[in-house]
């Protein structure tokens, strides 16, 4: 007797699956509103056009649903910068540090998610889990391009995230210039924060 699943249990579950990227993509739009904390899953359900109660069909709770909109956005960042490294665009953790502050600044919900993480993370269980692979995915991005550096690419990879993200809060408000100005000026900190990086971490 087969064990595949039958035509018809693989539709439901595609089916499934497409009403829980829409309800994600619904709480990323509320999420691009109002801090996370602020967030009701009543709200979520009304922007996703379904009843509250049917929501958590697709997920038991906001953490859960938060955690993986947040592992989309990771994945989101990984895809873009594999493209870039398949197309020859991405040869150096300069170009590497740009397009990260570049996707961060263009997709704000990301990076508000992912400092409310870092700073006021009150999650447990699968949701904690969720998340934690969703950070290792990217900390293992940053350690591929810096893999044969001669240095220690874990730790390396570590503090460079940090100091990007160091970057991004430090000046993200930067007041009295304009969103251009701003993005120019972290640029160009990144830029800086890349070289040193590889002149430290260069082959020893």
């Amino acid at each position: 007797m087969s064990t595949e699943p039958s035509p018809f249990a693989l539709l439901k579950e595609q089916e499934r699956q497409t009403r829980q990227r829409l309800i994600v993509e619904a709480a990323e739009r509320v999420f691009a509103q109002k801090p996370f904390e602020q967030v009701s899953m009543r709200e979520i359900a009304s922007e996703a056009g379904i009843s509250p109660s049917s929501i958590y069909r697709y997920f038991p709770d906001q953490q859960s649903l938060f955690a993986e909109a947040f592992a989309i956005g990771t994945q989101e960042i990984i895809s873009r910068v594999d493209a870039r490294i398949a197309g020859g665009q991405i040869g150096s953790l300069r170009d590497l540090a740009r397009l990260y502050v570049d996707f961060l600044l263009e997709n704000d919900h990301y990076f508000r998610m992912m400092t409310h993480f870092m700073l006021d993370g009150r999650l447990e269980g699968q949701p904690l889990e969720r998340l934690n692979q969703a950070a290792r995915a990217i900390l293992e991005l940053f350690e591929r391009l810096l893999s044969g550096t001669g240095a220690d690419a874990h730790l390396s990879a570590h503090a460079f995230f940090a100091a990007l993200n160091g970057i991004l809060i430090s000046f993200r408000q930067y007041p009295g210039r304009s969103p251009e100005a701003v993005r120019r000026h972290m640029q160009t900190l990144a830029d800086l924060l890349a070289r040193r990086f590889e002149e430290s971490t260069g082959p020893q």
